[in-house]
């Protein structure tokens, strides 16, 4: 019961502010115009500043277990292709294509994942979790925006569009010189750094807000089998692949539940924001986050209760 009544306290509050962004718009203090041009400044400003704050407030120190941080990184890349593969095999819309691509193999890892492990193990997970914020976050941003960029316009396979799209992509931008300040020991200014740490916490409440204004209840009909394959990936298919693979590695306690909170969590609420932004089908990705917040609670109760049962956390 107990971690039932914590997965939904994770959830609780970002439904709540969903909800919110919905009143919001049914009452007409926001137009759909609004919603975009916020949507613009939240994907352009405040996630680039929050992504370039969270890596580079990670604690370096006493956290360094380089088996778990070269293992993490290669199932998120393997899951790509996975996705990737399975995918253009079942999906025929472009547009639809690099949203779902998106959605099963990128997780809500910072939102989701951090109170879930630092609720389980404390400090020490918490510590864990950050520092593969530092090696994972760079990479959902790199292939998300590579997914998107293949499937937008006419799916063509241009690589010059889409390694522009990459280079010049403000999480990207935001990622690389996060890790370069991390990396290197330079320091910013205690005044920008708390400036920057009040500009990113606008990110997330305001995110969630645009994408619960943007949701549209009639168009769950249209994407109903896109929703099921996006959902069913990825809070069930991508942790049933590869936490028994970290189990059999050896992966126990703090590092499993660092791991289950990274293959596990829902679909990162910024994939709304770079699907919109990017040509995909932001209505589905919407939905994706949506219904995958929703139903994590009874998905991530599950997992947590059966890897306690098993002994290995």
């Amino acid at each position: 019961m107990e971690n039932l009544i914590l997965s939904f306290e994770v959830v609780l509050p970002l439904l709540i502010m969903m909800m919110l962004g919905l009143f919001l718009r049914s009452v007409h203090l926001v137009s759909d115009s609004t919603v975009k041009q916020l949507n613009n400044v939240v994907f352009r400003v405040f996630l680039p500043v929050l992504l370039f704050c969270n890596v580079y407030h990670c604690d370096l120190n006493g956290t360094i277990r380089p088996r778990l941080m070269i293992f993490a990184p290669v199932c998120v890349i393997i899951s790509f292709f996975l996705t990737f593969a399975v995918i253009c095999l079942a999906e025929k819309i472009n547009a639809r294509r690099g949203v779902l691509i998106q959605g099963i193999f990128r997780s809500n890892f910072i939102i989701f994942g951090l109170p879930v492990t630092i609720s389980l193990y404390g400090e020490e997970a918490g510590g864990i979790a950050a520092l593969l914020i530092a090696v994972i976050i760079p990479i959902f941003n790199v292939f998300s925006v590579a997914a998107l960029e293949i499937f937008s316009g006419s799916g063509k396979f241009d690589w010059k569009k889409i390694l522009k799209g990459i280079v010049t992509n403000p999480l990207i931008i935001a990622s690389v010189l996060a890790l370069i300040f991390l990396f290197s020991g330079l320091k910013i200014p205690t005044v920008l750094d708390d400036v920057l740490t009040d500009i990113g916490s606008v990110a997330t409440p305001l995110g969630l807000m645009i994408l619960g204004a943007s949701f549209a209840f009639s168009a769950v009909r249209d994407r109903l089998r896109e929703i099921i394959i996006g959902v069913a990936g990825k809070l069930i298919l991508v942790p049933a692949i590869f936490l028994p693979i970290a189990i059999a590695m050896g992966f126990r306690d703090a590092e499993l539940v660092a791991l289950l909170a990274l293959f596990g969590s829902p679909t990162a609420v910024s994939s709304f924001t770079m699907a919109q932004q990017m040509g995909g089908d932001s209505e589905l990705a919407g939905h994706l986050v949506v219904l995958g917040s929703l139903f994590s609670i009874i998905t991530m109760f599950f997992w947590i209760f059966a890897l306690k049962q098993l002994g290995f956390i």
